[in-house]
């Protein structure tokens, strides 16, 4: 059984997370609630759970700080929040499991289960944390953690020069020549990457605009990228791409 402990200030969130676990996660134990940071901290030094359910915004202290608290963790976290674009995007970009509010059952099975298959391949979270806490303290997050077969990588976004899509994977290509495999979808990076100057040129393509070497308007039109790379741009881009380039280069 793996021992949960729910951090969260509103009652109804706390009672229906621990009704869907009741319902729908055996594999869980609640062995405790907290309504406030000091609470929670109080809680996870006594009952050492093994994972927490951690609403982000509570009064007198976010869940963040609570985290801080513990720079050795022995537990797994899922952040629940509602909607806060500042706060989601950091935990993407730290590749940690979060629920939205109002809680969706499906969502938080999802979450769960995501949370079983790393703890039985015994991985370890810690450094996806040191990256969350960097990644808030700046409106643009600049490490990327992205999954591999191996474990994390821990990819700084303006060393990304490409991510071309191959069925439901993306392959990687960094400035130094590295590539690496994720069992990701190429629209979940779009979304990360999207506001900072990564550009979607062709369904299967995303590309940083910093490594375009120049644009070819023959043979239907592609982009070269500086790794040598020729990048096809589908008609409906062409024009948003000129676009792009030219407030890259002012």
């Amino acid at each position: 059984m793996i021992k949960t402990l729910i951090v969260d200030d509103e009652p109804d969130a706390v009672n229906f997370i621990s009704s869907i676990i009741t319902e729908y996660c055996p594999e869980l134990q609640v062995i405790g609630t907290a309504n406030s940071v000091k609470e929670g901290a109080l809680m996870i030094q006594k009952e050492s759970p093994d994972l927490v359910f951690l609403d982000v915004e509570m009064p007198h202290g976010s869940g963040f700080d609570l985290l801080a608290q513990f720079p050795k963790k022995k537990f797994d976290v899922v952040f629940i929040t509602a909607f806060n674009q500042y706060a989601i995007k950091a935990i993407k970009f730290s590749a940690l499991d979060y629920i939205l509010k109002p809680i969706n059952i499906s969502e938080f099975i999802a979450a769960v289960a995501s949370v079983v298959e790393k703890r039985s391949a015994s991985f370890v979270q810690n450094m996806n944390y040191a990256e969350l806490f960097e990644n808030l303290r700046t409106i643009l997050p600049t490490k990327l953690a992205i999954p591999t077969s191996e474990g994390m990588e821990y990819l700084n976004t303006k060393e990304i020069v490409r991510i071309e899509a191959d069925r439901s994977y993306c392959w990687f290509h960094l400035l130094d020549g590295n590539k690496y495999l994720v069992c990701r979808n190429l629209k979940e990076y779009q979304d990360l990457l999207g506001d900072r100057n990564f550009f979607r040129p062709h369904n299967s393509h995303l590309i940083n605009l910093e490594f375009v070497k120049k644009y070819v308007r023959q043979e239907g039109g592609y982009i070269q990228m500086t790794d040598g790379a020729q990048i096809p741009i589908s008609r409906i881009k062409r024009e948003l791409f000129l676009v792009q380039m030219s407030k890259l280069n002012k």
